[in-house]
């Protein structure tokens, strides 16, 4: 329990034992005002009740705590307000309490899954995969630590129209060729024969509306959109030749998928495939037209009408039988609950896709899986970069590998330009500068709020100064510097009078735990990018206005040395919930 929370306690039995009222909650906030006190007490509501002024409520408020409890020092009164001075030896006992508790998860007997990524195999990872990995990767962190047991997973989009795309282009223009001959990634190999199908298709419209087509029937008339509609066809048939093409290039994707996720620094602990789901959504779409609660149509294609919960009527299978995303995702989400005990999913995915989810919840509600109200869409805005930077060569996509590279790139030339990594081999050089490029790009993603649509600024994310990820990494690099000089071992401290900006360091350190509650509740890795970012500011200010190692009294040196171990293990663990490397030296 934090002081915050024990002055609470006390208010509330001071509220009832004193002044004889029940379910009145005072609010209680670090004092950030001019007034001295280390908190304060905001008592309007009892205003309406005692029917006295705020001043006089205030002051009796006050005299009660300081004469009644062993808690405070001290109060002032400011209108509706009152500051309390906390004894040291509370704050000392609170930081006791953190050490000894600092790496204890209380279980919160739950789980969830966290699903993130989900890429097509028909074109390597970009910006936006980004985003949604870092994101969907760091709630499942933060909500271990909240106590959660997690299942990270991905749905691999790994059959349908656009898969046949580009197998039907290496088929016809690959010329035999592999990836490791070309001496290039997987996914990108496999991306470029779908970038070739759209240029021949292209052609062939253009060639068929010279003719006399209108654009919209040229689109269905061209040769190679029939090619790979019968492609798909095959597929779901089972033709063994379209298969065997069909496994041997999501194999080359797989690999270039797994070494960009490494670079990314996520993992999952089960991957699902559409190959293996759709056949069950389809299952699904049968028993939903035996209930009614689905209908067919007369040219075959099945549809469930939602106009009576706002929505409208959604297709869930073409007319040819194939299906739809939305079939998938049916069939998905019940494996996903009849293979794990879950009480919750997550689908991490950007806000394009909002409708999509409120008619998959909807759905499976009248399909009559009482889990339906356990299904959250984790919903984000697109990311963007400046205009002109880092374009790929289609001019319209930012791959993900190039990114990472580019991040690597500029914290290479900041360390050069520092010059401070000159001791270090060549190789912990190239690891600092991967630590520090990529944790930039982590920070700058995950500080803002998921729901808002962001400008990602590769320079500007690796500043050294300000709410940016190297600035906190330094931070922990300084104080790591600091242990070594002071050849730091933990010893317990009791008898030692804190000043301000050591009250203020503990008060930050005990906001972690609450912190990391409020980030699994909001699925909002930025309330924990921020918090590590004011804590860092918190200890800054204190380690420029209390002497360390120069410290004469051997106890609040070792106070000091003790509150510096704890931050840099409390930046590190924050970190590590971003999915951020800690470098010891920048």
């Amino acid at each position: 329990m934090n002081i915050k929370n024990i002055i609470e306690q006390k208010l509330a039995e001071v509220i009832l034992n004193v002044f004889q009222l029940k379910d009145i909650h005072l609010e209680v906030q670090e004092n950030k005002t001019e007034f001295e006190g280390d908190f304060t007490i905001v008592i309007f509501p009892l205003v309406k009740q005692l029917k006295k002024s705020p001043e006089t409520i205030g002051m009796e408020v006050g005299e009660v705590l300081t004469t009644q409890t062993e808690l405070f020092e001290s109060f002032n009164v400011v209108k509706g307000f009152v500051n309390v001075k906390v004894k040291t030896n509370l704050f000392v006992e609170q930081f006791k309490e953190l050490n000894e508790f600092f790496s204890t998860i209380e279980k919160k007997n739950a789980t969830v899954m966290v699903e993130y990524s989900s890429p097509n195999t028909n074109k390597p990872l970009h910006l936006g995969h980004i985003r949604n990995n870092l994101l969907g990767f760091s709630v499942a962190k933060i909500l271990e630590e909240a106590g959660y047991d997690v299942i990270k997973t991905q749905i691999i989009n790994d059959r349908g129209i656009h898969i046949c795309k580009s197998m039907l282009a290496w088929e016809k223009f690959g010329e035999g060729k592999t990836p490791a001959m070309q001496k290039i990634k997987g996914d990108k190999f496999v991306g470029n024969y779908y970038v070739e199908f759209d240029k021949h298709y292209k052609q062939e419209i253009a060639e068929l509306v010279a003719q006399g087509t209108s654009e919209d029937q040229a689109k269905k008339d061209a040769p190679l959109m029939k090619e790979a509609q019968k492609m798909l066809l095959d597929w779901e048939n089972g033709d063994e030749k379209v298969r065997n093409l069909w496994n041997e290039m999501n194999s080359w994707v797989y690999e270039g998928f797994n070494e960009t996720y490494r670079r990314l620094g996520v993992d999952f602990d089960q991957v699902q495939y559409e190959s293996n789901t759709y056949i069950l959504g389809k299952d699904l779409i049968q028993e939903g037209l035996d209930k009614g609660v689905l209908y067919k149509k007369e040219d075959g294609s099945v549809w469930c009408d939602l106009t009576d919960e706002g929505l409208d009527q959604k297709l869930l299978l073409r007319s040819d039988g194939t299906s739809v995303y939305m079939t998938q995702d049916l069939g998905t989400a019940v494996e996903r609950f009849k293979d794990n005990n879950i009480q919750k999913l997550i689908y991490t995915v950007g806000n394009e896709q909002d409708y999509h989810f409120q008619v998959l919840f909807k759905i499976l509600g009248k399909l009559g899986y009482s889990w339906a109200d356990q299904l959250y869409h984790l919903s984000y805005g697109m990311v963007e970069l400046p205009n002109g930077k880092m374009k790929s060569r289609e001019g319209t996509v930012v791959d993900a590998d190039d990114l990472m590279q580019e991040m690597h790139n500029i914290a290479k030339e900041k360390a050069e330009e520092l010059g401070k990594l000159e001791h270090l081999s060549e190789e912990e050089k190239e690891n600092n500068y991967e630590n520090v490029g990529i944790g930039a790009l982590k920070y700058f993603m995950l500080k803002v709020d998921p729901k808002k649509k962001m400008l990602f600024n590769p320079e500007e994310s690796i500043d050294f100064n300000g709410n940016t990820g190297p600035f906190i990494q330094y931070t922990f690099a300084r104080i790591q510097s600091l242990l070594v000089k002071a050849d730091y071992r933990y010893r317990e401290i009791s008898d030692v009078e804190l000043n301000q900006s050591e009250k203020e360091l503990i008060m930050q350190l005990a906001n972690y735990k609450p912190i990391v509650e409020k980030a699994a509740e909001a699925l909002s890795p930025a309330l924990i990018a921020n918090y590590v970012y004011d804590l860092v500011k918190t200890y800054n200010s204190f380690y420029q206005s209390n002497p360390i190692l120069n410290q004469e009294d051997e106890n609040l040196k070792q106070m000091r040395l003790n509150l510096s171990n704890l931050t840099a293990e409390t930046i590190k663990k924050s970190l590590q919930l971003l999915g951020i490397q800690t470098v010891n030296r920048m």
